[in-house]
């Protein structure tokens, strides 16, 4: 990406050196890859998924905490992206008569207490709607990177995207929405819902994405690729499989690699929001 001439984002809150002391779930049996498969981009309360598992304090000596560095150019490129969907959204819901709500984007480094619950870094980045903030842990890159196969800076990025599609599902009333329906559903009721609300979001990624090129320049070659394998490495047959050597298409709640691949691809190819009514269709 074409980043180092962006304006970076104001809207970040680093608690990467805070002191946490509440105790937190680490787990129990699952794994950290585990965990993704049921949190990554996670669009809903996390909490959820912290109620077993041994406990630990995160204040005890062997979970200290570092400040962050000095010169921290990943979280510069945060910064850019999140202001890039600043400046993206608020044009759009500017041309749609609404205004935007910048969301904050918090950086956190083993655990935070969020709005939504206490949260450790191994279920992912994700979006609370209770205080309209993405939570981001860095290392979350480097899972990407060595575990996923998701490489380069515009997967990072689209991540980011992902996140505040959520954000913005949640000003437009779409999450209240649907939290209300799944709490009306079965399980499986529920967790088509949830796939839809991921698909969506994987869509409004690609929105943003699409102006913020046509406005910015800001993708190189080898760019969309990387998005394309982002979304593909964190589909929910993929993540099952690789965690549990099989797939179980009922307990998706994000949706498979295909259709995050090509949900993204329906926002990329022309960059309108009427694009991504995944509630609308039979077909995802």
């Amino acid at each position: 990406m074409r980043w180092n001439e962006g304006r970076q984002s104001d809207n970040i809150e680093d608690r990467r050196g805070f002191p946490v002391s509440r105790h937190v779930a680490i787990g129990g049996g699952l794994g950290t890859v585990a965990l993704i498969v049921i949190a990554l981009f996670l669009g809903v309360d996390p909490s959820v998924l912290l109620q077993s598992g041994p406990q630990v304090d995160v204040t005890s000596p062997s979970m200290t905490r570092q400040a962050p560095p000095v010169e921290d150019p990943l979280r510069d490129f945060v910064a850019l992206v999140l202001g890039d969907t600043e400046d993206t959204w608020g044009d759009l819901f500017q041309r749609a008569g609404r205004a935007y709500e910048r969301p904050k984007l918090v950086l956190f480094s083993e655990a935070i207490d969020s709005a939504c619950g206490f949260a450790q870094s191994a279920v992912g980045p994700f979006y609370c709607q209770t205080d309209h903030k993405v939570y981001l842990d860095l290392s979350f890159f480097r899972v990407m990177r060595e575990r996923l196969g998701a490489s380069g800076d515009f997967a990072q990025a689209y991540v980011i995207a992902h996140e505040v599609g959520h954000h913005v599902q949640n000003l437009l009333g779409i999450e209240e929405k649907v939290r209300a329906m799944r709490q009306r559903s079965s399980e499986r009721g529920a967790n088509t819902l949830s796939v839809r609300l991921e698909l969506q979001a994987d869509c409004l990624a690609g929105v943003w994405a699409y102006h913020a090129n046509r406005a910015r320049h800001v993708l190189e070659a080898g760019d969309i690729e990387e998005g394309l394998n982002a979304a593909a490495a964190i589909g929910d047959d993929r993540l099952q499989k690789q965690s549990r050597g099989y797939v179980v298409p009922d307990s998706f709640t994000h949706g498979s690699s295909a259709q995050r691949v090509r949900w993204f691809k329906k926002g990329l190819a022309n960059g309108e929001m009427k694009q991504c009514d995944t509630f609308g269709t039979e077909r995802l």
